[in-house]
């Protein structure tokens, strides 16, 4: 019932080109030597229809598929799309092709793939370590939903990995970590907790959402699980909401397939399609908010009236080293925070007259840019004293950096600082 469809296409391409060579080149085959990585953002898991030509993999908006015969129930691969839909797999490979896992389950939201890889891994007695300081989402599921039915999660700095390594217990089955966290942009080093998961028996699901596969791949650094919320930079723009688990291994993908088709919360076809488009832009999108937030974090860095600017691009950033260590090409994101004099009611009175190309809303990683006020919005459900140990005050400023002019929003931030 269940059906991965890895994406392997150095392999595949690479037997295509053997025979290219035999026969002379054709169009439609694949040239010799495999993919990097903005080639697979547009090409992996997707190949043109068969019958037509189409280059684009069909939308299927179908509930159900019609069997030959009992006998050769699923022969086709395909039964009831809360298990799976054509459309939903192809991006399902994708994912875990970029991602370089063996399965992805894709869900219909973030928070569906941070339960459903809980879920997965931890039942009643079970003990999770956890950061703290994730989105606010992930942290109340597990104090306000997980918790009651018998679960127990420490909430712990990740920062050091020794602080980890002390939480463990016995019944310990799961490390959760996120990187960077989401909003501080606190870095987790993630080989030394995978290896603190691997010595005790347990697994270790890293929340990416922030870096993308453009920027770090957590499973190619020990990682058994990781997660991304494709509402974020995979469909990057505000258009559709989507989550996924991408998994190291056959039992692992097993396990969360198996949850995701008992929850049902499967993405939906047209959302899995409408992804399967913006995903191919996800590397020019990336290094173009990479750049504006270096550009933006210099610019904040160097005002007056800004006392604190966090940003892992930033020499001033306390684990810049670990920043180097797994971010590639030097790129670190379109998530920076910063705090200005005033306090709490200046940071609000900015956020308040900050004019567009900014926009005041929820969400990230999308072609907008965005401020974000995080104690009234998206950390909004964490305990209020948990969420000030770890740094989000109420003025608390969060900036997504989209794709625009980095000149129009460094003018745009520079007006409504004047009003502070």
């Amino acid at each position: 019932m269940f059906r991965f469809r890895k994406q392997l296409p150095a392999v595949s391409r690479a037997l295509a080109s053997r025979q290219a060579r035999a026969q002379g080149t054709k169009s439609g085959t694949w040239v010799e030597g495999g993919s990097k990585l903005d080639t697979s953002l547009v090409h992996s898991a997707v190949s043109p229809e068969p019958k037509t030509g189409a280059i684009l993999t069909p939308l299927f908006l179908s509930t159900t598929f019609v069997q030959d015969s009992v006998e050769e129930y699923l022969a086709k691969g395909f039964s009831y799309s809360r298990t799976n839909n054509p459309t939903t797999s192809a991006l399902e490979a994708k994912l875990a092709d970029l991602e370089n896992g063996y399965g992805a389950c894709a869900f219909g939201t973030g928070m569906a793939a941070t339960t459903s890889a809980i879920s997965a891994t931890m039942k009643t007695g079970d003990h999770c370590v956890i950061s703290d300081c994730s989105y606010g989402g992930t942290n109340r599921s597990c104090r306000e939903f997980f918790t009651p039915l018998g679960m127990e999660f420490d909430f712990v700095d990740f920062r050091d990995p020794e602080n980890v390594k002390k939480a463990m217990r016995p019944n310990t089955k799961l490390i959760f970590s996120e990187t960077p966290a989401n909003p501080v942009l606190s870095l987790t080093d993630i080989e030394a907790i995978s290896k603190i998961a691997k010595d005790a028996g347990a697994k270790h699901v890293v929340d990416a959402t922030f870096a993308t596969p453009v920027i770090c791949r957590p499973l190619d650094h020990g990682a058994d699980m990781v997660i991304q919320s494709l509402t974020k930079y995979y469909e990057g723009h505000n258009i559709m909401t989507g989550g996924a688990v991408i998994s190291k291994d056959k039992e692992m993908a097993e396990k969360v397939k198996w949850v995701q088709n008992v929850h049902g919360n499967i993405i939906n076809p047209f959302a899995a399609y409408i992804i399967l488009q913006t995903s191919k832009t996800m590397g020019i999108r990336v290094r173009q908010q990479s750049k504006n937030a270096q550009a933006i974090a210099d610019f904040l860095e160097s005002h007056p009236k800004v006392t604190k600017v966090v940003y892992p691009g930033l020499a001033s950033h306390p684990q810049k080293a670990l920043a180097d260590k797994y971010h590639r090409d030097g790129l670190h994101g379109g998530m920076l925070w910063f705090d200005i004099v005033g306090g709490a009611d200046a940071g609000k009175k900015l956020m308040n007259v900050c004019q567009r190309p900014w926009s005041l809303c929820e969400n990230l990683g999308a072609t907008e840019s965005i401020i974000t006020a995080c104690a009234v919005m998206t950390h909004a459900n964490m305990l209020k004293e948990d969420r000030l140990k770890v740094g989000i005050t109420d003025g608390f400023i969060r900036v997504s950096c989209g794709i625009e002019d980095s000149d129009d929003l460094i003018r745009a931030l520079k007006v409504a600082l004047d009003q502070i």
